[in-house]
């Protein structure tokens, strides 16, 4: 199974900061779970336009390739204006809904005030509705004041909200793989 972290940004590192500490959590209590990190800082993606997605050239269509690979999914954003990134949005636009069908969603977001949590309940779960995901029940909001000055995560309540959420995607993932092959088995 392969897992993609997002992280949604292309400012900032707090976002990157926790999707990677859950892949490395993750990536070490499952080694047979690859893990990669599609960073939108890291490609020059193109805007959406509508266009069929194997139109798109050069990194646009490496990330939608990226993405479309993957089994099961982390994706993070920090909190601009009391929404989602406009680059993480992009993304969303650019990859085809079959995509992400059936397919398990975690969730993290980080952000300047205790009320952002509320971008993953009224935006991101929609979205992943929409998509027909599975979302992880747990998610992760992680605010200013639970990193140090130098960027480290020093809240402990955090560090576990982290940790349950690498360990529920991955039973997701792990049960609904199962349960698909029993039912292709069964029809088979």
């Amino acid at each position: 199974m392969r897992l993609l972290g997002i992280s949604g940004t292309i400012t900032g590192s707090k976002t990157g900061i926790v999707i990677r500490k859950i892949l490395k959590e993750i990536k070490q209590n499952h080694p047979d779970i690859m893990t990669e990190l599609l960073d939108l800082k890291d490609y020059q993606i193109q805007f959406c336009d509508g266009r069929d997605p194997s139109t798109y050239e050069e990194e646009t269509k490496r990330v939608i390739e990226i993405v479309a690979s993957a089994d099961f999914y982390l994706v993070g954003t920090p909190i601009f204006q009391g929404s989602i990134t406009g680059a993480l949005k992009n993304l969303f636009d650019l990859i085809p809904p079959p995509v992400f069908r059936n397919k398990v969603m975690g969730f993290i977001a980080t952000g300047g005030t205790y009320q952002h949590y509320l971008v993953i309940e009224n935006q991101l779960k929609p979205i992943a509705g929409y998509f027909r995901s599975y979302v992880a029940p747990g998610f992760v909001y992680a605010h200013n004041d639970h990193f140090d000055s130098n960027n480290q995560i020093v809240d402990l309540d955090l560090l576990e909200r982290m940790s349950n959420l690498g360990e529920e995607m991955v039973r997701m993932s792990r049960a609904l793989t199962h349960q698909m092959l029993e039912t292709s088995n069964f029809y088979g």
